[in-house]
């Protein structure tokens, strides 16, 4: 059986033999059409925190009507304060970027400054994160689409898993072909939204509220305090909206040379249309004086209040929708190129770090697939069994991904290097103790459950690491191994017939091997005694000058014979190489496999579980004109 390594870890790799730093500055490669420019990163990596303008201030608002008209002035203090941590972050993960050019954001800072343990972590709450992200972009959108035409909603769950299947297969096609499908789009919700403002702040009053005509209000009883306990809930929710704002840190790798300049450009402008469009819709919330009400977004009633009930207020749910849906594809963007360096550590299958022909993670992207799928079909693709599990994660990252990049700059101490700890510090400071409230205030709506997946995932990890060392060690990785040596080979050739088939197994055969044996597995019932005692006058008149082995199988099993005589070859010849050459034919069609009898897989799998035979599939290809 053989196993793929893959990359091995820096770890094994022998003394003087470093890799250079990577700068983030490479020269251009043939493979650069597939990477993204700064404004196709924007598309491709940034739906899930310009999507969640959505749901971000609906949640503040929400949570602040509980304290009546009063509550609901605080809405634009609230947003400011989510719009500062903002600023720290993104300021934050533009040196992220230049100090970690290789992507992984906070796992990768974590790996380097605050030891492996940590990094597997951050590695852990990034990916609960992005995958939640897929099944609440899903929901949210097709939410959206079911509001519109309530027919639909019994058929929710499809329509998530029709979605998803879309993304995906878009993804499949390169990280680029994603960004070129997604970024009309993403310009014109960003549009529709800034258009919004800019057109509500012109307006005295609300000039319509049809939308929420006939809605019950969801406004609490009045008041005239409000707690520090309710303000933080309501910062707590609308934190929700920061979500996304790491994947460009994570997917620099994605990104065309200079790649480590086009990720910061593509992290500011994300930061700032994100701020302005936050603090926008906040600022209209109060003044149309906006109260929540049943079954209406907020967002909807904003539109509906700066457009009128017209064409506009249409296309800004229409494209609220679309990118609701399509927000998945920032998981689909980040968290590939995280699962390939978890791989390259050796804390994930290999397999994952793998890249087809358009720069695509195709196994990380299929993985996050799978598994956003049974997430949809769990929750009913109900939106709101998924929200509170949401956003705890990415700031368990961001604060590890702070913490770590303080450790960096007091480690190198660059020019000014005092004012970017203070930076990160401060950030580390904000993230820490949103991380503490929002898993605090979310905690008995569901948040326990990501609070005890982490560990497992950690400890998955770790299990996954542990055994990839004990195969390294096996197989004496780092060293030099001794001088190969020749030893006698013996062949085995499994035949249940003669044919062309059989000459050209026992041609290789003996090119392969010192000695070639041909062995049949016969059955004592009598309707099998026939054709045993043709195979053995035709191989006799035939003389191919090697010898034919009959084992007998009372239970009418072939590959535990086989196995049990390749064991026996083994201790009789214990010096010897055993090969057991297995034919097949390979039929001009894809449909004629189902006509095989699949007598080589059952053989393979029995040598393969039972003995340390080398194991050699003969193909004999089937052409269309073979005569």
């Amino acid at each position: 059986m053989s196993i793929d390594m893959g990359k091995p870890s820096t770890a094994g790799r022998a003394p003087g033999t470093e890799e250079p730093p990577d700068t983030g500055v490479r020269a251009p490669a043939a493979d650069d059409r597939h990477r993204l420019t700064a404004l196709q990163g924007l598309a491709a990596l940034s739906l899930d925190a310009m999507a969640s303008v959505a749901y971000g201030p609906e949640s503040i608002v929400l949570v602040l009507a509980a304290a009546g008209a009063y509550g609901m002035g605080f809405t634009l203090p609230v947003t400011l304060a989510i719009a500062a941590l903002l600023a720290v972050l993104v300021a934050s993960y533009r040196q992220v970027i230049a100090a970690f050019p290789d992507g992984g954001g906070s796992y990768a800072v974590a790996k380097k400054h605050l030891g492996r343990r940590t990094s597997l972590v951050a590695a852990a709450s990034l990916i609960l994160d992005y995958v939640l992200n897929v099944a609440v972009s899903v929901t949210a959108g097709v939410a959206a689409l079911t509001s519109a035409f309530p027919e639909l909603y019994g058929e929710r769950v499809w329509i998530c898993l029709g979605v998803l299947v879309l993304v995906t297969a878009v993804n499949l096609r390169g990280v680029v072909e994603s960004a070129k499908a997604f970024l009309v789009p993403t310009a014109v919700f960003v549009g529709s939204i800034l258009a919004m403002v800019a057109v509500g702040l012109f307006r005295d009053g609300p000039v319509s509220t049809v939308t929420a005509a006939g809605h019950a209000s969801a406004l609490g009883e009045g008041a005239t305090t409000i707690g520090a306990l309710l303000l933080l809930k309501a910062f707590a929710a609308g934190c929700s909206a920061l979500t996304g704002v790491e994947a460009v840190a994570n997917a620099v790798p994605s990104f065309r040379a200079p790649a480590a300049r086009r990720a910061q450009r593509t992290e500011v402008a994300l930061g700032v249309l994100l701020g302005v469009m936050l603090i926008g819709l906040s600022v209209l919330i109060g003044r149309f004086h906006l109260q929540p009400v049943e079954g209406v977004t907020v967002l909807a009633q904003l539109a509906d209040a700066s457009f009128g009930h017209n064409v506009a207020f249409y296309v800004v749910q229409f494209a609220t929708m679309v990118l609701l849906a399509l927000a998945a594809n920032t998981s689909f963007g980040g968290l590939p190129v995280l699962m390939s360096l978890l791989a390259r550590d050796n804390h994930l299958p290999h397999v994952f770090a793998l890249k087809a022909d358009r720069q695509v993670h195709r196994h990380g992207v299929l993985a996050l697939a799978v598994v956003s799928a049974i997430l949809l079909v769990f929750s009913g693709g109900d939106t709101n069994t998924l929200v509170p599990l949401f956003a705890i994660g990415v700031f368990v990252g961001f604060t590890i991904c702070q913490v770590g990049m303080v450790r960096h700059w007091y480690g190198e101490r660059p020019r000014g290097w005092q004012a970017k700890a203070a930076l990160n510090g401060f950030g580390a400071l904000l993230t820490g103790a949103s991380a503490v409230v929002v898993t605090a205030t979310k905690f008995t709506e569901g948040a326990w459950l990501v609070v005890v997946a982490l560990p497992l995932l950690v400890l998955g990890f770790e299990k996954i690491h542990r055994a990839y060392t004990e195969i390294g060690e096996r197989l004496e990785l780092g060293r030099i191994p001794r001088a190969p040596q020749r030893s006698r080979s013996v062949v085995v050739v499994p035949v249940s017939g003669l044919s062309r088939l059989t000459s050209q197994a026992l041609t290789a055969a003996g090119s392969l091997g010192d000695e070639v044996l041909a062995v049949t597995v016969t059955h004592p019932a009598p309707e099998d005694r026939q054709s045993t005692e043709a195979l053995r006058r035709d191989w006799e008149l035939w003389k191919p000058g090697v010898e034919l082995i009959e084992l007998s199988s009372e239970t009418r099993s072939l590959g535990r014979p086989l196995a049990a005589y390749v064991r026996k070859l083994a201790q009789i010849h214990p010096d010897a190489q055993v090969t057991v050459l297995i034919p097949e034919t390979e039929p001009a069609h894809l449909w004629q496999r189902l006509l095989q009898n699949q007598r080589g897989s059952v053989v393979a799998h029995a040598v393969r579980r039972d003995t340390d035979a080398v194991i050699c599939r003969l193909r004999f290809r089937i052409t269309t004109d073979a005569r």
